[in-house]
């Protein structure tokens, strides 16, 4: 049971990695190529220059994907903080 859930954790990470790192890397590696190929005044360059964009907002969705949990987590120790006063009567951390 033990090494199922390890590997599923390792493939997890994997995926994870090639999301935030490797796909928008590899789009804008594609992208690069094209600007090179097309000299700059091709089509082929006109395309290089959209797949670098798109490698940019993939990378940016993903960061922002990100702060988005990291503020839910915020959130949740927020929450459990109040409900310790409350019980308490003062802040975890005192």
């Amino acid at each position: 049971m033990s090494n199922d859930h390890d590997q599923t954790g390792n493939l997890g990470r994997v995926v994870l990695s090639a999301t935030r790192v490797w796909i928008p890397v590899a789009i804008a590696v594609a992208g690069v190529v094209g600007i090179v190929i097309g000299h700059g005044k091709t089509a082929a360059a006109g395309a290089g220059v959209g797949l670098v964009i798109v490698a940019i907002i993939v990378w940016m969705l993903n960061w922002m994907f990100r702060m988005s949990v990291e503020s839910n987590r915020e959130r949740d120790r927020e929450e459990e903080a109040r409900e310790y006063f409350d019980r308490h009567g003062r802040w975890p951390d005192e």
